[in-house]
């Protein structure tokens, strides 16, 4: 690979980690008391990927070690957020499952922002962000298979 591509490429994904370090940020800051982007993050996967996945399907998919997750996954339970249930396929693990709190924590963090959103769209409207989002997501899941293809 020559330098210009690197660079090129360097440089795309440098903006968009600086993009979703500025986001993380503004989410964080509304959260409410107690709370971290990781247990909004966890909230989030479980209602746009899968409910009911093990504590250890968790760490792999945040790439965090499973204590990490159990800390995580702890402060959740403590908020009433979710629920740690059996796993009904195998006695020994467990499950978690988000609560109506969850869903409802989740909606009212992401309504919290619409004043962080309402100034970005003043600048950058709503069509482009529309042409971005499905190239994005494309990436995403390049980046995710490739990942789990290393693992």
């Amino acid at each position: 690979m020559d330098n210009e591509t690197r660079t090129l490429f360097f440089a795309f994904f440098n903006e968009i980690g600086i993009i979703a370090q500025l986001s993380r940020t503004a989410l964080e800051a509304r959260l409410p008391k107690g709370l971290t982007l990781p247990h909004f993050s966890v909230v989030n996967h479980l209602i746009r990927v899968k409910n009911g996945q093990t504590p250890l399907a968790l760490a792999r998919a945040f790439q965090v070690p499973k204590t990490t997750m159990t800390h995580t996954l702890s402060g959740l339970v403590e908020h009433g957020l979710v629920e740690i249930r059996p796993n009904p396929e195998d006695g020994r693990s467990k499950t978690v499952w988000l609560t109506d709190a969850g869903r409802l924590f989740r909606d009212a963090a992401i309504k919290s922002i619409d004043p962080d959103i309402d100034v970005f769209r003043k600048q950058y409207p709503e069509d482009r962000i529309r042409e971005l989002v499905p190239a994005l997501s494309e990436i995403r899941t390049l980046l995710d298979a490739n990942r789990d293809e290393k693992t």
